[in-house]
């Protein structure tokens, strides 16, 4: 199986991921990356990106790192994420890659920036636990 060719296929399928314009942008063997165009439904009345589309991008990047890491289909046990930074700009970004892969885990980490005049910041942290899914 090409797991780049099925990452990309499962992320495809996702409607909620499609829903909010998000793009699966890089695909490694333990790791991938997810991009939204941050867009005004996108935001909290304060006018930065809502706190779940921020999940949304640690919860799905991290599912992808841990699932190639782990050879196939996954599902996210759990997560936990620090916001550090309102994320204001032009682009979301959530990086994550599989820390540690055994059998029945992989535990990844994932960043999440902010592009903002060409400038990434770090609005967000997650680690979370990825389990295949035995489908």
């Amino acid at each position: 199986m090409d797991l780049q060719e099925f990452a990309r296929g499962v992320f495809d399928s996702q409607p909620f991921s499609q829903f909010i314009g998000a793009q699966l942008t890089e695909i490694g063997a333990t790791s991938a990356e997810i991009r939204i165009p941050i867009a005004d439904n996108l935001k909290q009345q304060h006018g930065f990106v809502h706190g779940g589309v921020i999940s949304y991008v640690a919860d799905n990047s991290i599912t992808f790192a841990g699932g190639l890491a782990l050879g196939g289909n996954a599902l996210t046990s759990e997560f936990k994420i620090n916001y550090l930074k309102p994320a204001v700009g032009d682009v979301l970004v959530g990086r994550s890659s599989a820390k540690s892969v055994g059998k029945r885990q992989a535990v990844c980490q994932c960043e999440i920036y902010v592009i903002a005049d060409g400038q990434e910041k770090l609005c967000a942290i997650a680690q979370g636990t990825v389990v295949p899914s035995g489908s």
